[in-house]
């Protein structure tokens, strides 16, 4: 019953791999223009790109209408017999010292430019976690197709287990602990089913699909080359990484907040003028007016100001060091990665696989011929899962650690 229940599961795997693999450009692609992140980003960035016209603009000018009495509290008293009643129409208008405007659309800039940043950011972490979840996604399929070859490479043990200890050769513990291992196959194939569904739910949420989409299927992994030594990756760090060059934008909008805080010691200035007219046998006004807002208050509100923005210049440049230094211990950590990742996968192509491999088939050789026992046999089995697993594995990692060095480092690589 077991061994027909691992025969029907691996038909389940067979059928898994027959639908028409979904290319990698094909999702990345999709969620570039589908996934919330990206799409918040980019909407934040599109608003934070019209403040900069708003803040260097002049404000609204104001207008007054203005009516005069002489005499009595009722309106328009004394219009006709007095020079003093009129009815004035004025305009005034705010004028920020010289400056200050510009120097508030270059802050509003920078917050743009910096919103820009974490809209490329935003784009570059997706593109690394598809590419990761892709990645995953292959493994699994390929490990669920290796367990169904694995399953019949059983199924030959079995079958001269059986043999041998019909014919009194051999033990029935070795029959039985054969059964064990399909058995345990059969757990590997639970949480593999399991784990591929997890990583499909994870795809649909990256790519923003409905979570009953229908299941993807990943191409199968190819190993890809880095052409960047680790100086050249870590060169790139401070001009091609969107998280350095956000911090770097913040400092930029910091040194700005210092000069504005400067100018806030000078006085902005109001000018109005304003047309007064009386009775048609009185001459009309004309007013004209000047006045400045005197920045009195300099220990309360301007140096208090002034410090603040100074000291958040300098909480900015060190948060900008801070991210440099993360990001050069990341691709650091991630070039590492992928480098042995690139030696384990020579290791397995060239040794370790078709060393087990082999040393299985002559096992398989001696065993059925009573040179050898059922554990050496097992063992050997048992490596021939184990390297071909973890090759797939640690090809999976490999390209993981590409795209993340693409993310940190703003490579493009095939």
């Amino acid at each position: 019953m077991i061994r027909n229940l691992i025969c029907t599961t691996c038909f389940a795997v067979a059928a898994i791999a027959q639908p028409t693999p979904t290319p990698l450009p094909q999702l990345l692609e999709e969620a570039a223009h589908n996934n919330r992140d990206i799409l918040a980003a980019l909407h934040g960035w599109r608003a934070a790109a019209q403040v900069p016209t708003q803040v260097s603009t002049l404000p609204d000018p104001e207008v007054t209408v203005q009516q005069f009495s002489v005499g009595s509290p009722r309106p328009f008293a004394g219009f006709s017999n007095s020079d003093f009643a009129y009815i004035g129409i004025g305009i005034s208008q705010d004028l920020p010292y010289p400056g200050k405007l510009g120097l508030r659309g270059e802050v509003a800039q920078r917050d743009a430019a910096a919103s820009r940043k974490q809209f490329e950011g935003a784009q570059r972490r997706i593109r690394a976690e598809v590419k990761a979840a892709y990645y995953q996604l292959s493994y699994l399929q390929r490990t669920l197709a290796l367990i169904q070859r694995d399953g019949k490479l059983l199924d030959e043990i079995e079958k001269i287990a059986e043999a041998r200890y019909r014919t009194g050769q051999g033990s029935q513990q070795d029959v039985l602990k054969s059964q064990l291992q399909r058995t345990q196959l059969l757990g590997e194939l639970a949480h593999h089913h399991a784990a591929i569904e997890m990583t499909q739910a994870k795809l649909n949420r990256l790519l923003n699909r409905p979570p009953d989409s229908p299941a993807i299927t990943a191409d199968e992994l190819t190993e890809t080359s880095l052409p960047y030594t680790s100086q050249e990756l870590l060169a790139r760090v401070r001009t091609e990484n969107p998280a350095v060059e956000l911090e770097q934008e913040m400092v930029r909008k910091q040194s700005l907040q210092v000069e504005l805080a400067r100018k806030d010691f000078y006085p902005d200035f109001n000018v109005q003028y304003m047309w007064q007219h009386t009775a048609g046998q009185f001459r009309d006004y004309y007013m004209l007016s000047f006045g400045a807002k005197i920045p009195l208050y300099r220990r309360r509100r301007l140096d208090p100001e002034l410090t603040e923005a100074v000291e958040e210049l300098d909480r900015s440049r060190r948060t900008y060091e801070s991210e440099v230094q993360q990001a050069y211990f990341e691709v650091r950590d991630q070039f590492i990665a992928a480098d042995t990742a690139a030696q384990l996968l020579k290791i397995y192509r060239e040794g370790s696989i078709p060393q087990a491999m082999a040393t299985y088939q002559a096992g398989l050789a001696s065993y059925e011929s009573g040179k050898q026992d059922f554990e050496t046999l097992l063992s050997a089995f048992l490596d021939v899962l184990h390297y071909d697993e973890e090759y797939w594995k640690t090809l999976a990692g490999h390209e993981a650690a590409l795209a993340r060095i693409e993310r940190l480092t703003g490579v493009t690589l095939p």
